[in-house]
C-alpha cells in the first residue's frame, strides 16, 4: 500500500528484455535505504526489489504487467517517480493507492495557470474507470484531486512543489500517463455496473 506522496526521482540506468519480462535498473537516492524484496512504486507500479548494486537497483516487471501501463515506453536516461510502500501507524499525506495500475491515459493539454499548471488526460472508458469531481485520482504515482471530471477525460491542478519534485515536468501533450483510480470511485463504477 503507498499514499501517493512521491519520494524520489530516480533514473533509468538499463532496461534487459527477458522472454516476455523487462528487467529495469534504476539509479535512485533512496537505493541504500531499500533491500531484497522490498515493494517500491515507479511511476506508480508496484514492482519488487530483485538486486541492488550500489547506488542502483533492480524490479522485474512481468507480461501482465506490461500491458496494462506505461513501462515499456521507458527509455534509458527517463525519469521516474519512486516512492516506498507506506509503514502502517504513519500519517497519510495522500490517499490509500495500491500500486495496481488500472489503465494508461494520454496527456491531451498542459496549460499554465498563473504559478501553477493544469493537465488535461483522456482515457478508454469501455474499462468502466471513472473520476469523481474532487475525488482522488493517482498519476504515474502521484496522489491528486481531479477536477473538470467528464465521461472519459480529467484534469489535475499541479502545484510548484509537485511539479519540480515529480516527472510531471517532463510531461506534454501525447504523453502516456499510468492511472489508478480511487477505491472509493472503484466501488461506485461497480455499483453503477451492478445497477444497470
Amino acid at each position: 500500500m503507498f499514499t501517493g506522496i512521491i519520494e524520489d526521482i530516480g533514473t533509468i540506468q538499463q532496461i534487459e528484455k527477458e522472454d516476455q519480462n523487462l528487467h529495469i535498473t534504476v539509479s535512485s537516492n533512496i537505493t541504500s535505504e531499500l533491500k531484497i524484496d522490498q515493494s517500491v512504486a515507479h511511476n506508480g507500479i508496484c514492482l519488487t526489489v530483485v538486486k541492488i548494486d550500489g547506488k542502483n537497483y533492480t524490479v522485474t516487471a512481468i507480461n501482465e504487467t506490461i500491458k496494462k501501463t506505461n513501462i515499456s515506453d521507458l527509455q534509458v536516461g527517463d525519469s521516474v517517480n519512486l516512492e516506498r510502500a507506506m509503514k502502517l501507524g504513519a500519517r497519510l499525506d495522500g490517499h490509500m493507492v495500491q500500486g495496481h495500475v488500472d489503465q494508461t491515459a494520454i496527456c491531451t493539454a498542459v496549460e499554465e495557470a498563473a504559478g501553477s499548471w493544469i493537465f488535461t488526460f483522456e482515457y478508454d472508458e469501455t474499462l468502466n474507470n471513472i473520476t469523481i469531481e474532487k475525488g482522488s485520482i493517482t498519476i504515474n504515482g502521484v496522489s491528486l484531486t481531479v477536477v473538470n471530471s467528464a465521461k472519459n477525460s480529467f484534469s489535475v491542478a499541479i502545484i510548484p512543489y509537485t511539479y519540480e519534485f515529480t516527472n510531471f515536468n517532463t510531461f506534454k501533450v501525447g504523453t502516456v500517463v499510468n492511472l489508478e483510480f480511487d477505491v472509493i470511485g472503484k466501488y461506485v463504477s461497480k455499483l453503477f455496473e451492478l445497477n444497470k
